[in-house]
This record gives structure tokens, sequence and C-alpha cells, in this order.
């Protein structure tokens, strides 16, 4: 007997996301986004977000019904981001999530965004292996995550970033390069005509005595554009392509090692990197060769699932409709900043799962 279909919504920041998901299949995905309406303000406007929102809910799903060939009343369940991220755009995403279910009569389920990202990967290569590692990258969260069964077992949090994440470091400093937003994509393609060693930036927090899985990259930013500065100040442009190909391969750098050390310390096998900076060419590059001399197994989703989406947030539903999860209630309300132990199924659930 099939699953319901589950419709997954997202809209934490500036993607407006549905995706169609059954049994661990991807049906259809469809996103909206309104980074070209952040981009003069080089970063994402909370107010703009929302009402960005509030214009491409209704096309996105929409769209993502058409692309799979499927009808609204072929829609068994609704998956909706509620954490963390931006107050109201989650409330946007929050609220068409609820009338979608209270019209069609079926189940509500919340789920927790970096769950959504740790979910992803299965719509590419399958189930995930018990216990793998998750590295989880982007704009607004750089952590560590010991995974087992994401439906039914509590992620250990091993490490986050103290101050930015990685993709904010990107971000930042491509501002201050005079690149364009998003900086992520500017940096790794500006990168390309660079040299990664020739300049000395830091390697924040990976020292003997430094926290073992936290990230930090305030620092590294800083180092950044006080080189951009000081070429300035000495009268000329400072070389682009040098500075961007060393500060991804000082993130690039940081990023798997940390992650390569969690997986020998624990005995993992799998390391899974999902996350917009999943998308770097460098991060990907030097997490495959680090990985295959440790002997770990790299996966990482395909890029149209590595940003903000409806599928991964669908993918969790899934998972927790087929655990046999209890529905959310229509009072549901968001938490913009939900710590990931909410990421974990309901007890209740746990328990039937298990009888």
């Amino acid at each position: 007997m099939k699953s319901p279909l589950v419709l997954g919504i997202e809209s934490s920041c500036d993607e407006t996301g549905a995706g169609l998901v059954r049994d661990g299949r991807l049906l259809g995905h469809a996103v909206a986004s309104s980074m070209d309406e952040h981009a003069r303000f080089g970063g994402v406007v909370p107010e703009i977000a929302a009402r960005a929102h509030v214009h491409s809910f209704t096309p996105v799903v929409r769209e993502v019904l058409v692309r799979a060939g499927l009808r609204m009343a072929d829609i068994g369940a609704v998956a909706v981001t509620t954490g963390p991220g931006l107050s109201g755009a989650l409330q946007v995403g929050l609220a068409g999530a609820k009338t979608l279910a209270f019209s069609l009569g079926v189940p509500l389920y919340g789920v927790h965004h970096l769950a959504g990202h740790v979910a992803a990967d299965t719509l590419e290569h399958g189930p995930l292996p018990d216990p793998c590692m998750v590295l989880i990258v982007s704009g607004g969260h750089t952590s560590l995550l010991l995974v087992r069964d994401l439906a039914r077992d509590p992620i250990v949090h091993l490490g986050d970033t103290i101050d930015d994440a990685a993709g904010e470091c990107f971000d930042k400093v491509a501002r201050v390069f005079g690149l364009p937003y998003p900086g992520g994509p500017a940096i790794d393609r500006v990168a390309r005509e660079g040299n990664p060693r020739a300049v000395a930036f830091p390697r924040p927090l990976t020292g003997p005595r430094d926290s073992r899985y936290d990230f930090s990259f305030s620092g590294l930013k800083t180092s950044a554009a006080r080189w951009a500065e000081q070429h300035r100040l000495r009268g000329g442009e400072p070389p682009l392509e040098d500075g961007a190909a060393s500060l991804q391969e000082a993130v690039a750098d940081v990023l798997t090692r940390k992650a390569v050390a969690a997986c020998r310390e624990h005995g993992v096998g799998t390391l899974v990197v999902v996350g917009g900076v999943a998308a770097n060419s460098r991060v990907r590059a030097l997490g495959e060769e680090r990985c295959r001399a440790a002997g770990v197994t790299l996966r990482v989703p395909p890029l149209k699932l590595c940003t903000d989406n409806g599928a991964m947030i669908a993918a969790v539903g899934d998972l927790l409709v087929r655990a046999g999860a209890e529905p959310a209630p229509l009072d549901m309300s968001i938490d913009p900043s939900a710590p990931l132990e909410y990421a974990a199924l309901h007890p209740v659930a746990r328990a039937a799962g298990a009888a």
C-alpha cells in the first residue's frame, strides 16, 4: 500500500519552496527566490522576504503539482518548516500550510529546518546510514551532527558556529571585495583564477586546545577585510582572484578537517555534507580528497537540493508519516530559534514505531 503523498513547504528565509515526496521518492519540487530583491542591500531583508513569500506561495504550490502531474486532491499530508528562520517568513509558510491541511482534511507536520537539510540527501542517495555524520553549511548555519534514525532518534549536536556561519562569511567578504550577492557563488567563481596559497588566512578553532567540533568564521572574515583594506590604503586594488581562492581554501580546510576528524573519533563511515555551501566546488573537492584518505564515504546532494527547498521538508514529512508520527495541531506556532532537539520525532510516535 502506498504511503500518503506529502507536500512540503519551506519559507524560512528568501526562498519559497514546495516539494512532493512519497515513500522516499521525490516526485517534484519548485522554488521561487526573492534573492534579486535583496541583492542591492547585500543581504536578506526580512520584510521583503515575507512579502515575497505571500506573492509566491500559491504559484509555487500550483507549479509543483503541475510538474508532478498531480492534483491538489492527491495530497495526503502537509509538512512545513516551523523554525529556525525569519519570523515573518516562517509565519507566511505556516499560515499557507495550515490553510491547505485544513481545507484538504489532511494531517499537518512541523519540521525543523536543519532536519530538512539532513533529509535532502535521502532523496538522491536513499536512506541515511545509521549512524552517519552530517555537516550542515549554509548562510545561517554551520553545524556538525551525529545522526542515527532521523525519524526516531534524537540528533546529537556535536558542534556549531560560535559566530558567523561559513556562508555568512562568504557573503560579508564578497561585499568587501566588491563582488555581488550572494557571496558564496561569486567567491567560488572568482577563486577559479586565483592561487589558494597566495594569502595566509587563519584557520580558526583548529589549535590543540580549541573546541574540536565548533566553528568560528568571524575572525577569518575580519582578516580578509583587512587584507583588502591594506591593498587599497597603498593605492591599489587587491588581487581578488588570490584573495577569493585563499579565503575559500581556508573555509574548506576548516570544514572538512573537523568533519572528517569527527567521523574518525566516532567510528562513523559516512559523511553527508548539506546546505548551500555544500555547492562550493572547493568544499566538495577537498571533502572528497580527505574522505577518500580516511576511508569515509562522502555523500553530497545535487546542487538543486543543497539550497533551501520544499523537497527537503517533504522528505522529513514523509519519514514522519511512515514512522507513524502524531500530526501537529492546527494551532501549532513557529519558533524562529528552534533548538535542534525539536528535529526528533515526538516520543509518542517513537514508542508506536518501536512497538
